[in-house]
């Protein structure tokens, strides 16, 4: 049985002890309908699942999670929104705070499989929190190889360059910014959760679910690699500033300026600033210099770390990929970065994960 198959046969198995979990909390009849079901629109859920309530039917379309944290909840909703109100997330385990994150911010139906869950239909209501697990199912990223800021990196690069998949190690070292040795363990970790097919050679590997792994990198993305970026803050006088500035060789915007030149759909709050770590002593001094930028833990200016080493086509040289530019406005969980999100992913991101 091939690893793919066996990470497919997990998740039916956590869908179907969230069913029988909301049966027992809820006594709903609850059942699969039909797996991988493909609409009209062309998406295609993991499931479609149909409950009995009040002498009615209402069918769901089901997307099988991990979810740990707010930022995971807010690209699940963006997931679902293909489905309108039937879209539902099935969970391991959320928490009481994630329920109410769900129901009161996100209006995210979901079901875990210890029976909580929020469901709303015309003659459906269904909300249960607080229930907890004695153990929790796991079918998160390999403990050794994707939730380590390392693989991250890697798979960064995979994702704005799926060209890189079959180049040699050495080209993708210098892409991302990591020791020789840890690519062949990447790989290794990709292929054993399904992700990548063809095996550890070359010229034959192929990502499989590109969104998913999206996904599940920018859950990670700001709780494994963000903090690792030596982040800085800083104070602008004026709000304006960046509208004026122009970024030196090696830094490139990120977050809602990013966000503003690709999409002109937002006014900015906070600055994000990527630097190239040779140079970024240098380059920061001549930013404060010039804008007067002074120190704060609250400022209104953010300065990381560059982690890559590559431009990408099809968008400003001075902002960074737009894969980036989704996970930092995704981090902010700020409805309206949200939303611009959700614009770029569509505009710049989705149509090359499709050709990956």
């Amino acid at each position: 049985m091939n690893q793919r198959k066996q990470l497919r046969e997990r998740e039916i198995r956590l869908l179907d002890d969230a069913l029988t979990a909301l049966t027992r909390t809820t006594g709903l009849k609850a059942a699969i309908v039909t797996h991988e079901p493909k609409r009209a629109t062309g998406a295609r859920p993991d499931a479609a699942i149909q409950i009995d309530a009040n002498g009615k039917q209402f069918r769901f379309f089901a997307e099988i999670k991990t979810v740990d944290r707010a930022v995971a909840l807010a690209a699940a909703k963006h997931q679902l929104e293909p489905y309108g109100n039937r879209g539902v997330l099935v969970a391991p385990y959320l928490t009481a705070e994630l329920a109410n994150h769900c129901r009161n911010e996100l209006d995210l139906h979901f079901i875990d499989t210890v029976g909580n869950a929020y469901l709303r239909a015309p003659g459906l209501y269904v909300f249960v929190r607080g229930e907890r697990p004695p153990a929790l199912p796991a079918l998160a990223m390999g403990a050794r190889g994707g939730g380590t800021a390392t693989a991250l990196r890697v798979v960064f690069v995979l994702l704005c360059k799926p060209e890189l998949l079959n180049a040699p190690y050495r080209e993708i070292v210098a892409a991302a910014g990591v020791a020789l040795g840890a690519v062949g363990w990447v790989f290794f970790d990709l292929q054993g959760r399904g992700y990548i097919t063809g095996g550890l050679r070359k010229r034959n590997r192929r990502l499989l679910e590109p969104a998913r792994l999206l996904d599940e990198w920018v859950t990670n993305f700001p709780i494994k690699l963000r903090p690792k970026l030596n982040p800085r803050r800083f104070q602008a006088p004026d709000p304006g500033w960046w509208q004026q500035a122009h970024l030196e060789a090696g830094a490139r915007w990120g977050g809602e300026v990013a966000a503003t030149k690709l999409t002109d759909y937002l006014k900015p709050a906070t600055c994000t600033i990527y630097l190239d770590p040779q140079n970024a002593r240098e380059t920061l001094a001549t930013l404060v210099k010039q804008h007067r930028l002074r120190a704060d833990p609250q400022g209104n200016v953010e300065i990381l770390d560059a982690f890559w080493n590559f431009q990408p086509g099809g968008t400003p040289p001075d902002i960074v990929p737009p894969l980036l530019v989704y996970a930092d406005l995704m981090a902010t969980l700020d409805p309206r970065n949200l939303e611009v999100a959700k614009r770029i992913r569509a505009q710049y991101i989705d149509h090359a994960l499709r050709r990956a």
